[in-house]
């Protein structure tokens, strides 16, 4: 907790959750991403449209979901459809405006991993796999990524190119036939960061709350790059953290077994 009454984690996620906009189609990682778009669905964007890859199309959980499958998310759908009409009706038919990830190891040209640390054959840890990660790093319209800071996560070469983000930088996305945005916004737990319009570079665009270029630097694994205008990302109000401690907290009650503690 720091000296002003918030974690870095809490920060992350509410900077992530103000990315959000009441009218976006946002397709859903678990995780971190599902709790900063469900705090963006509880405070500023109510009519926001959440959609997980398990065919849930709406979905309002009361409590973050343990996976894709979980029941939570069937349960407060508007509908629920097969995966293979969410995949190529409403994910390959460009219906999707943001696609939120998470990562296990992410590069600075947004390029994801979550196959593998590693050598593939001879792995250090196996990781769950892209899921349909792939599928959603090229097809919606622009992708926001949040993680916490590491050297380890944040590197210079990724392990295993799971999901394409910018690629080699620059116009690789167009070369390749991919006419989608890609990766726009990475926040993490100590600032926020958008691709160089050229470059397509992460650069440090905001630093949160007390922190510094030197922390931000010792956390990442490439030469990190700073905008000429660094910002302060704005502290999370009293509405937005009692928002997330209370998800937070019917989350845990309910995966410890102790009842949802539905909102009235």
């Amino acid at each position: 907790m720091s000296a002003t009454g918030f974690t870095p984690n809490e920060m992350m996620t509410i900077a992530a959750s103000r990315a959000l906009k009441n009218d976006d189609v946002c397709f859903v990682g678990i995780g971190a991403p599902s709790a900063a778009c469900n705090v963006a669905r509880l405070t500023h964007a109510p009519d926001i449209t959440l959609i997980y890859e398990s065919g849930t199309i709406g979905t309002a959980p009361d409590v973050l979901p343990l996976s894709i499958g979980d029941g939570e998310l069937c349960e407060t759908a508007v509908t629920t459809v097969a995966v293979p009409e969410m995949f190529r009706y409403w994910l390959q038919g460009g219906r999707i405006s943001i696609g939120f990830l998470g990562a296990a190891q992410l590069d600075k040209f947004g390029n994801i991993n979550t196959t593998v640390i590693g050598d593939y054959f001879h792995p250090k840890t196996r990781l769950p796999g892209g899921g349909g990660a792939p599928e959603i790093a090229t097809s919606s319209k622009e992708i926001y990524i949040t993680m916490a800071q590491t050297k380890r996560g944040m590197v210079e070469k990724i392990d295993f190119f799971t999901s394409f983000g910018h690629g080699e930088g620059g116009d690789h996305r167009q070369r390749l036939g991919i006419d989608t945005s890609g990766p726009t916004l990475l926040i993490t737990d100590l600032a926020i960061w958008k691709p160089d319009p050229v470059t397509k570079e992460f650069t440090v665009v905001s630093l949160h709350p007390g922190v510094t270029r030197q922390q931000v630097q010792e956390s990442c694994g490439w030469v990190v790059k700073f905008a000429e205008a660094l910002d302060e990302t704005p502290a999370p109000s009293e509405l937005e953290l009692n928002t997330l401690r209370d998800l937070q907290a019917r989350t845990r009650a309910a995966h410890e077994g102790t009842g949802k503690a539905k909102a009235a």
